[in-house]
């Protein structure tokens, strides 16, 4: 590609690109004296598993390695102890460092699933700020003023509405930033949420007399509701180790109007291709769901297989189209016994909680043996010889369990 090639493919599925010159000036300065960009992307291992919302940056991040650039997936094992602040209304708790090694191990076998393992830098920022010190600390802090970190709109909000703000959390934005200087990165990606951060970086680079890192910032994935972003504590997320058919099933149910978003952010089709469906399916040519369909499958085949994907569509079609159970459904043993609709759920890990159990059932989303029921005080019997088949019982659309007394 020529510079203005590269341009296009990385500005894809961005928002901002901070300063775009800059950009294009250290694209003609590599290809001109052959040293790649160093390109960051940080990620604090806070949850052990990554979903779509995620692979955004990260697929960003595999763009520039294939344009050739060194990329450096750095794990905040050290920022993960302090908390990132980001869009957060209160402080946030702790992680101790096993939680943090933990879900850090998770994060570097994930990433994996998008980026090429032998040109990629996998480093921790406890590298340099465990050296740091407290004297360099402070020497580090004075390169910063408060009234730069109270400019964030988190900590601005916070205040406004009497809500305590702590002292670390203060910290994290520099230490964040620190990290561009002790990787001397050329280019620092993140979401729009991280914009603060980035920036910070630019300058705290300036005071250490490096060229300041460009910021290409991108969107934050929607969740499957087309409403919040994605989140796992939200329940609208796609984990990239679930198995295919329940990425499938949840792919399947967004809105066509989503699909496109996702078409835009999670795959490698152009801004011209994609409108091209787009049309195609407006027109009539061609159901949106074929396209809803191809989605999943590409989506299943990054972090899975393409086998996969074809099993994930079959298994997909013979449970919702031709209403058959799935050839292989989980069973679960309980105690054998008269069980309150909503008890069993619970107990099951079918329904996270009696409320959520009862809403399940008095919406018709639950089933037993087949039959829809609607009563939250119904009686199930699970005192059946265990040498009987099984309770087989479905919550919504997709999830089957076989529960067995004991």
């Amino acid at each position: 590609m020529n510079i203005d090639e590269q341009l296009e493919f990385l500005r894809k599925g961005a928002v901002e690109v901070i300063r775009e010159e800059d950009l294009r000036a250290k694209l003609e300065k590599s290809a001109r004296t052959g040293r790649p960009l160093r390109v960051k992307l940080g990620a604090d291992p806070t949850a052990p598993d990554i979903h779509l919302g995620h692979t955004v940056v990260i697929r960003k991040l595999r763009h520039f390695q294939e344009l050739g650039h060194t990329v450096i997936f750095l794990i905040g094992d050290f920022t993960g102890l302090i908390g990132d602040p980001s869009g957060k209304s209160a402080t946030r708790p702790q992680l101790t460092r096993e939680e943090i090694n933990a879900n850090a191990e998770t994060y570097k076998k994930q990433i994996f699933k998008l980026l090429d393992p032998e040109k990629t830098e996998i480093r921790f920022n406890s590298e340099w700020m465990d050296k740091l010190g407290s004297d360099g600390f402070i020497r580090l802090a004075a390169h910063v003023t408060v009234r730069q970190i109270l400019e964030r709109d988190d900590f601005q909000k916070r205040l406004a509405e009497e809500r305590p703000v702590a002292l670390h959390e203060l910290l994290y934005p520099l230490t964040q930033a620190y990290d561009s200087v002790a990787l001397e990165a050329d280019v620092e990606l993140g979401g729009t949420d991280q914009k603060f951060n980035l920036l910070l970086g630019r300058n705290l680079q300036r005071e250490y007399e490096q060229e300041p890192q460009v910021a290409l910032i991108t969107p934050l994935l929607e969740g499957t509701d087309g409403v919040q972003k994605m989140s796992k504590s939200l329940g609208n997320y796609v984990g990239i180790d679930e198995p295919p058919q329940e990425m499938f099933g949840k792919l399947m149910s967004i809105s066509d109007d989503l699909m496109w978003r996702y078409y835009e952010l999670l795959t490698d089709f152009t801004v011209v291709e994609i409108r091209e469906m787009r049309e195609r399916a407006g027109s009539g040519e061609i159901n949106p769901r074929d396209f809803k369909v191809a989605l999943a499958k590409r989506v299943i085949s990054d972090f899975h297989s393409a086998s996969s994907a074809d099993a994930a569509e079959e298994e997909f079609n013979r449970v919702f189209k031709r209403k058959e159970i799935p050839d292989e459904v989980e069973e679960r043993a309980v105690t054998a016994q008269l069980w309150k609709l909503p008890r069993l759920l619970v107990e099951t890990g079918l329904a996270p909680s009696m409320a959520e159990a009862r809403r399940l059932i008095e919406q018709g989303g639950v089933r037993v043996d087949g039959e829809r029921i609607s009563q939250i005080d119904a009686e199930i019997d699970v005192t059946r010889d265990p040498t009987w088949n099984p309770l087989l019982i479905q919550v919504g659309k997709r999830r089957f369990l076989r529960v067995r007394g004991t």
